[in-house]
């Protein structure tokens, strides 16, 4: 074993959407940073959809951005089609989508991980890790390698022990083409943590020039949506459409008669897959009353003829996936670049890691992406970029950034990891946060960018912005209040008119072009929204200040649960189990009932438990 010669304050293992936002906030911070990936040429590869954002989605690409993250930028210069989602609905569900040039996605990723100050990047294969006094110290290579770090991040995606499934035939793999890792979840077991199994799928590609999209439904894109808060830094590519088609009769007989040959119900495979982005064999089997699925026709990039069948994930042997793609009229005599798989994969159980994303079984060791159940590569990214401020904040003698269900979507979702039991992989919904009207997507900068500022990943520049444009909004949304005008024989200020549902800010923009000042479409568009939801966005806070008090008693991080005379058994093994950061994270817990919080708010309340 060669040990390296230098020191690093935060090493991440993997280099897809966690871990490369986890290495841009570290180094970002200052922290001296290595990114180690088993393959340099796929860092940041979209391993299975080509597209980024969609519903909750763009709102954690939003506030990855609002935090100083790369995803929203590097989606804003390689999009080939935009779109909002939920345009025609109320705001707090609006969600910016895009569909990425895959390959040009990729290669802006590396390109800006690679001239970041602070940050090397090696090809290498964590084998084990070096710990002491169960601290993490440094990991041993397959290359036979050691690195020393005071922190890690493992993002280590589907390549956990990854078995990919194709029908009756398995191999091992971390996705289509790439090695797996196997030596690294021996090594999670040897100290002490618990693994499940979970799966995923992809769909098949097909061939362009093989599909008839005269028998399709055409699917143009918005070209004002964007992702970062920033100025766009360079011209748009060329832009495209989707194409929408369905399946048949005769593609849910094809499936049917062939189920048995589906891994997922021969028995094959044996890990949790998610019900919310189920397979085609899952939809004609679970929806058997419906007579046709939406399949939608999505572009892989500019520069090749793969086109992404979303909607027709499988496990199905190839020769049936052929034939249930034929029995689409549209692509009747499709030709598959790339057939469809299944993929299983170890992953660390919930319980394992507290609010920080930092484990409770080894301090110094970070967990993000899939590794934690999740699934998604906005989710994986949202995750990677807390992973990476706080390791390096732990790196450099800092406190941890804590975003709380009240002030993020990615607050919602760590909140979510560490108090509840995953039994299928995670995704995020806007449905999952109570104060949805308060997270919006647009809004996500004045939420979240002085965290990122404050933290040193927000520039003084964009920072500046930020201040302008919150002045701009109060002193906009102050003088119409103070502006009147005589309708129908009553005196309303522009900011009354402001409330009605059928008034925009650029209508009275168009109506009053000497009262109301254009600010831009940001911020017009921030001021229509609090002042026509002001009602609904106060009530909101009221019920986020109700309980406020919760989330604001912190537990000590040695905090003996055990002590605690009157807690039930079962609550103490489940908080010692997930040690929430929060009174608030405590009351969400399963199995944790108010009588025991009540309990413990008494115990903490203790001088010798007192915490400020």
């Amino acid at each position: 074993m060669w040990k390296f010669p230098k020191k690093y304050d935060v090493i991440v293992m993997g280099g897809g959407h966690a871990g490369c936002e986890a290495a841009f906030a570290a180094s970002g911070m200052g922290a001296q940073t290595l990114l180690l990936t088993m393959n340099l040429d796929t860092i940041g590869k979209m391993s299975c959809n080509p597209a980024i954002g969609g519903i909750a989605k763009g709102h954690i690409v939003r506030e990855i951005d609002a935090l100083g993250g790369i995803m929203g930028k590097v989606t804003d210069v390689t999009g080939i089609q935009y779109r909002m989602l939920n345009s025609t609905r109320g705001p707090s569900v609006w969600a910016p989508r895009a569909q990425a040039d895959k390959n040009a996605y990729q290669m802006e990723v590396k390109y800006r991980l690679e001239k970041q100050p602070n940050l090397e990047i090696k090809q290498g294969t964590i084998e084990d890790l070096i710990v002491e006094n169960d601290r993490i110290q440094g990991v041993i290579t397959k290359e036979g390698i050691i690195y020393y770090t005071s922190t890690l991040i493992i993002s280590s995606g589907t390549f956990l022990r990854g078995l990919l499934h194709i029908g009756e035939t398995n191999y091992s793999g971390g996705r289509a083409g790439d090695q797996p890792s196997v030596g690294l979840s021996a090594s999670l077991e040897k100290f002490g943590f618990k693994l499940g199994r979970l799966k995923t799928g992809t769909p098949p590609r097909v061939n362009r020039r093989s599909i008839d999209f005269s028998l399709t439904e055409e699917q143009p894109g918005d070209p004002n949506v964007k992702f970062s808060f920033d100025e766009v830094e360079r011209p748009r590519l060329p832009q495209v459409s989707c194409h929408i088609t369905y399946t048949t009769e005769e593609t849910k007989q094809i499936i049917l008669a062939n189920i048995h040959r589906s891994p997922m119900y021969s028995g094959q495979i044996k890990g949790i897959g998610t019900r919310y982005c189920p397979s085609i064999e899952d939809k004609v089997v679970r929806f058997s009353d419906k007579e046709r699925h939406q399949i939608f026709l999505e572009p892989e990039g500019l520069q090749t003829e793969e086109i992404y069948v979303n909607g027709v994930s499988s496990s199905l042997p190839f020769d049936v996936q052929l034939a249930f793609i034929q029995s689409i009229p549209a692509l009747r005599n499709a030709e598959i670049m790339r057939p469809a798989y299944a993929i299983e994969y170890d992953y660390v159980t919930s319980g394992q890691m507290t609010a920080s994303l930092e484990t409770t079984h080894l301090e110094g060791l970070f967990l993000a992406g899939q590794i934690n159940g999740t699934s998604g590569y906005e989710e994986a990214a949202g995750q990677g970029l807390i992973a990476g401020i706080n390791a390096a904040s732990k790196a450099l003698s800092q406190p941890p950034l804590i975003l709380s269900r009240s002030e993020a979507y990615i607050g919602v979702m760590i909140d979510d990891l560490i108090t509840k039991k995953l039994d299928e992989p995670y995704r995020m919904f806007t449905s999952r946060a109570e104060h949805r009207l308060l997270l919006r997507q647009d809004n996500a900068d004045l939420r979240l960018r002085h965290y990122g500022y404050e933290k040193g990943i927000i520039n003084t520049e964009q920072y500046a912005r930020l201040q302008h444009k919150k002045k701009m909004m109060q002193e906009e949304t102050a003088r119409l209040g103070k502006v009147f005008k005589q309708l129908n024989g009553k005196g309303y200020s522009l900011a009354q008119l402001l409330c009605r549902p059928e008034i925009t800010y650029q209508s009275l923009l168009n109506d009053y072009p000497d009262d109301v000042i254009d600010h831009g479409e940001d911020i017009n568009m921030q001021i229509e929204l609090d002042l026509s939801y002001a009602g609904y966005i106060e009530r909101q806070k009221g019920e986020v200040a109700k309980f406020e008090h919760l989330e604001n008693i912190r537990i000590p991080e040695k905090f003996d649960f055990s002590s605690v005379s009157g807690l039930r058994n079962e609550a103490k093994e489940k908080l010692k189990k997930h040690f929430p950061f929060t009174l608030g994270q405590a009351s969400r817990i399963s199995g944790v009932s108010p009588a025991d919080i009540s309990i413990l708010m008494i115990a903490l309340a203790k001088p010798r438990t007192i915490e400020t």
